[in-house]
């Protein structure tokens, strides 16, 4: 049986939130602070020109979850939707929610006429989701993220 996919709502926040900070946990083992990971989760549900959650659910329980956001690419004329916060809640693992997800993302990609590709980043020790995304047909690149990151005034 696949998961059912939906656009995620703003009731959604909290599953949402709790995912991201488990993401962070497992894959990087950072400790984000739930405070501002619940702001950061609301404020795009507000603004959809932020980007999308996506939610997988079998009977009606959220079983994983995507984000999806937006990067122009002049070269291209079009935008790449970046593929984000991928988490499957670890009793559905292997069950096929990232695949049902990462489906659904990109037909509704290739049904818009200024999508021109889909992106994600991966750790690049996190070899178990790199064949995931492997197995979905996407190909590393030769780019490396690079970062400057800002402390940001926790109440913004």
């Amino acid at each position: 049986m696949k998961p059912r996919i939906r656009q995620a709502k703003t009731s959604d926040a909290a599953f949402i939130a709790g995912c991201n900070s488990r993401l962070a946990l497992e894959t990087e083992r950072l400790r984000l602070d739930p405070a501002r990971v619940a702001s950061g989760v609301a404020a795009l549900l507000k603004d959809p020109a932020r980007g999308v959650y996506f939610i997988a659910e079998y009977d009606g329980a959220p079983a994983g979850q995507v984000l999806v956001t937006y990067e122009w690419s002049d070269w291209r004329n079009g935008n790449f939707w970046w593929v984000q916060s991928v988490y499957v809640v670890e009793k559905f693992r292997g069950s096929g929610v990232f695949r049902a997800l990462f489906e659904h993302v990109e037909a509704l990609a290739r049904s818009r006429k200024d999508v021109c590709g889909l992106r994600l980043y991966v750790a690049s020790h996190n070899a178990r989701a790199q064949e995931v995304y492997a197995r979905t047909g996407m190909k590393k690149t030769n780019y490396q993220v690079f970062e400057t990151e800002f402390v940001l005034n926790p109440c913004a």
